[in-house]
């Protein structure tokens, strides 16, 4: 039996749409690498673009488990000598750009390389809940019945 390989020209792409509103953070970002994969397809081939268009809503509603609203950092360099900055994500979240939190996560979930830069083009991420994507009828994936471990509790 030979092994499967998909060609640009027979890949499916989907649209989908998921509201990150009250999600834990990795396990949205985890759930979302896979999409931009493509590794929930049977047809999934490692070295293609053969993921799904994600488009994420409500990304500043997005929840971190225990103390990691206030504890976690997100450091980077200046390029100057000890120009280390860093940020709580208390801070990028009452910033202008909250959805970079769940980016970096999803980003840092693809193995590297051009085709990391390529499947991350495929991911939208909006602060509410309006998206100018309606024209692609995405499909809308419920992360929270999937697992109650999904949803911060309490």
């Amino acid at each position: 039996m030979k092994t499967y390989s998909a060609k640009a020209s027979e890949i499916q792409k989907q649209w989908v749409l998921i509201d990150a509103d009250g999600l834990v953070v990795g396990r949205l970002a985890a759930i979302i690498a896979n999409r931009l994969r493509g590794k929930h397809k049977a047809t999934f081939t490692p070295h293609m673009d053969c993921g799904d268009n994600v488009i994420v809503i409500n990304c500043e509603k997005i929840a971190f488990t225990g103390k990691k609203d206030k504890q976690k950092r997100y450091y980077h360099h200046t390029g100057f000598p000890g120009g280390i900055k860093e940020r709580t994500v208390e801070h990028i979240r009452a910033g202008k750009n909250p959805e970079r939190i769940l980016a970096l996560a999803v980003q840092r979930m693809l193995p590297g390389a051009s085709l990391k830069r390529q499947q991350m083009t495929n991911l939208r991420i909006y602060k509410g809940a309006a998206h100018p994507h309606e024209a692609q009828n995405p499909v809308t994936l419920d992360i929270k019945a999937m697992s109650p471990k999904n949803v911060v509790r309490g």
